[in-house]
């Protein structure tokens, strides 16, 4: 669309022989519009159509601050157009070079007492985002938001693929919320949340047989709260702040910000299919790097004895047997987890540290986020929340040659919380530390504004099918979401990729892992994130198949391309990456049937692959090829199994 198009479709009706009280915006396709005005109480709303479909019903917009009403009685009284062509690379999401094309309109909102509110809406080709900005005006230079009164409401078709928000304060040693909760998929509208606390970011909906929206947020720092959905009220799911209780109680559930200023962007990827839920990178294409780096950080593999040896492994014998692993694999990392200050201490630490260095593995060092809002004993704690011991913390991982930290057990989005997250993260920089997250909350744009953040759980992950069957009993089922919904919006450090049979140290009883080994496989290309810690033993090196090893010595961890082929969120998926001129695609079964596919990939089409199934016995098998000229591949996936192409 033309800049003399774009303009003609903003919508301006006369209204007091002044200004127009509607504006449509188009993506650069016309194919998604959004349509904004004001209600007849004059609150403002928008709603959005794909192909001319209803996607969105009309949902309120506005704020309720310290400063004032920016709800009631509202006018639109003026609009701001301007079309966004920009590109950037980014390598440690989805895909590493981007163009975000997007038509802009910033509608300014007035109230009674004449203060002045503004929408951004951004919209490209299959994503809305749009958020509000306030100006510093009437002397007023800072403002609290007791309430965003956003909402979403959606056509009566729609089902539901959500996973809850639990209360503040339970679980284990009162560290939740951690973002582990399962997920219920098609699920009606008006069905409660198991908590009665509403729906954790990202959302998936689908609308009847017309497509699905996907809803999220991206862009919060240390400026703002991290927020969720609320419980379905009145045909609207509203956007609701943190629970009160979060952080032990610590800290205000309403965001404050300097004026002017801006809320983070709420986002909307929309389609007709649940192809560009998958490759949507709207999460990034709004937001800007906070911080330039000095450093240049590595990306990789690595090995992680707590996920299978668990905390009796934090020992100096055992850590030296997954250094010995991940060099053996050619992994670049192992991640030492907790207790190791304790069962450690620093001083044979440095020792270990040179050891996996003369190895050419390089570690990551487990950490507490703090002590004062759980009952955790695992050390170390005390030192992530506390500036000045964080940074002479700091300072001596650098001196020890670590390359990176996970810090684990955040207690909620409060902003207090946010402002902790990203003050990790610029002390960790300064100090050349990568940081992943644990127990924490998604990531929200956060792999584009922090040059050294590398992954964040927010996740049912591998460690809860260490600790219960039924989460075995549930893998495949869960695999089959994430890419249309967590790791959609976001990096997920899962730890997974298991070749264990069972999930212990001695490999011959307990928690049983019901996936064949070429679904694990397809994991570690299903499963995007930059560093990937994967859930191997060091046996491994003698009791699982030599093909599983030479894959994953050779697979991945940052990409350049990403497609869904085929799949359907809790049953099946099917998901391409590319990584330089290599393409890898990935299929996984959730059902109790064996599926057969039908596909198009078109960029496979007369090449020979490398193809990894499952026999009858269950085992992994690889063998050449030949892709059709026109690129159809038929694919026969068992229950819980997979298949992997490599080109």
């Amino acid at each position: 669309m033309n800049l003399k198009t774009f303009l003609t479709a903003i919508c301006l009706a006369t209204f007091s022989s002044t200004f127009a009280q509607l504006v449509t915006v188009y993506s650069p396709d016309s194919l998604l519009s959004v349509v904004v005005d004001c209600n007849r109480s004059g609150q403002p709303q928008f709603s959005a159509t794909y192909k001319g479909v209803p996607m969105l019903e009309s949902s309120p917009l506005g704020l309720r601050t310290n400063n004032g009403n920016y709800v009631d009685s509202m006018k639109l009284v003026d609009v701001q157009t301007r079309q966004i062509d920009k590109t950037y690379k980014q390598s440690k999401i989805k895909t590493s070079e981007v163009q975000y094309k997007a038509n802009e309109a910033i509608c300014t909102f007035v109230n009674p007492s004449g203060q002045r509110m503004d929408i951004t809406f951004n919209v490209s080709s299959n994503d809305v985002a749009f958020r509000y900005s306030l100006p510093r005006e009437f002397d007023k230079a800072s403002v609290t938001i007791f309430q965003e009164e956003t909402g979403f409401r959606f056509p009566q078709q729609t089902t539901s693929f959500l996973t809850p928000q639990c209360d503040p304060m339970i679980g284990w040693k009162r560290t939740k919320p951690s973002y582990e909760e399962e997920y219920v998929v098609d699920a009606a509208l008006t069905s409660p949340s198991l908590y009665g606390q509403g729906y954790t970011f990202p959302c998936l909906f689908r609308i009847g047989e017309d497509g699905w929206v996907l809803l999220s947020e991206t862009g919060v720092s240390s400026r703002y709260c991290g927020s969720r959905l609320g419980e379905y009220t009145n045909g609207v799911f509203p956007l609701a702040f943190p629970m009160e209780g979060e952080n032990n109680g610590n800290g205000s559930v309403a965001p404050a910000m300097a004026l002017p200023g801006s809320t983070p962007w709420r986002t909307l990827t929309i389609g007709d299919t649940l192809q560009p839920i998958a490759e949507t990178t709207i999460a990034w294409d709004v937001v800007d790097p906070l911080y330039e780096s000095e450093h240049n950080y590595k990306m990789g593999k690595g090995t992680w004895s707590w996920i299978l040896w668990q905390d009796e492994s934090i020992n100096y014998e055992d850590l030296q047997k997954f250094i010995d692993l991940s060099a053996a694999m050619g992994f670049e990392y192992t991640l030492i987890d907790n207790w190791w200050d304790k069962n450690i201490g620093k001083e044979r630490m440095g020792q270990l540290i040179k050891e996996a260095q003369a190895k050419n593995v390089d570690v990551f060092l487990w950490y507490s986020s703090s002590g004062y809002w759980n009952d955790i004993e695992q050390g170390p704690v005390n030192m992530m929340d506390d500036p000045i011991i964080r940074k002479r913390e700091m300072k001596w991982l650098q001196s020890q040659g670590v390359k990176g930290i996970k810090v684990d057990f955040f207690g909620g989005d409060k902003q207090e919380t946010m402002r902790l997250y990203e003050a990790i993260l610029s002390d960790a920089d300064d100090h050349g530390l990568m940081v992943i997250f644990h127990g924490c909350t998604i990531p929200r744009g956060w792999e584009r504004m922090y040059p050294n953040y590398v992954g964040s759980e927010a996740v049912l992950a591998s460690e809860n099918m260490v600790f219960n069957q039924h989460h075995c009993d549930v893998e495949a089922f869960n695999a089959t979401l994430h890419p249309f919904i967590r790791n959609s919006v976001g990096i997920m450090e899962y730890g997974g990729t298991f070749l264990n049979k069972y999930l212990n140290k001695g490999n011959k009883s307990g928690k049983k892992r019901m996936t064949s080994d070429v679904f694990q496989l397809a994991t570690a290309v299903l499963y995007q994130n930059p560093v990937q810690n994967f859930a191997l033993a060091p046996n491994n090196l003698t009791d699982a198949p030599q093909v599983c090893l030479d894959y994953l010595k050779a697979v991945p961890t940052e990409w350049d391309e990403t497609r869904l082929i085929d799949g359907y969120p809790g049953k099946y998926v099917v998901l391409a990456r590319r990584a330089g001129d290599k393409w890898y695609v990935a299929g996984i079964n959730a059902t109790d049937k064996e599926l057969k596919l039908k596909l198009d990939i078109p960029f496979l089409a007369g090449k020979t692959v490398q193809m990894y199934s499952d026999d009858k016995e269950v085992l992994p098998t690889v063998k050449p090829i030949k892709i059709k000229a026109n690129g159809r591949v038929d694919m026969a996936i068992n229950p819980e199994c997979g298949v992997v192409m490599v080109d």
